[in-house]
């Protein structure tokens, strides 16, 4: 059961989430060929991608590099360099 506390303690959930998110540290939003041209720099890269959206579904993309966090999303599949070390996920979600 919940009282009218359980909304409270659900906004502070949440705003302990957010400052969780703030504190990670930026995430670069960036067009499928220039995250490529990135990819295309180093060879032990590992990359997060999800297939997942509403009302059309899309590939979502995210890897680190040099202490920053890189995504993008595209319509089709990407081709990703050889010896890429590739991790499916269910979901990819960066907030804004």
């Amino acid at each position: 059961m919940t009282g009218a506390g359980g909304g409270a303690a659900a906004a502070a959930a949440a705003a302990a989430i957010a400052q969780a998110i703030k504190a990670s540290g930026a995430i670069v939003k960036m067009e499928p060929k220039e995250f490529q041209k990135l990819l295309a720099k180093s060879s032990e890269l590992a990359v997060v991608m999800a297939h997942h959206g509403w009302p059309t579904k899309k590939y979502h993309y995210m890897t680190s590099y040099k202490g920053l966090f890189f995504y993008t999303k595209s319509a089709e599949a990407m081709m990703l360099p050889s010896g890429t070390d590739l991790i499916t996920a269910e979901k990819i979600w960066i907030p804004g």
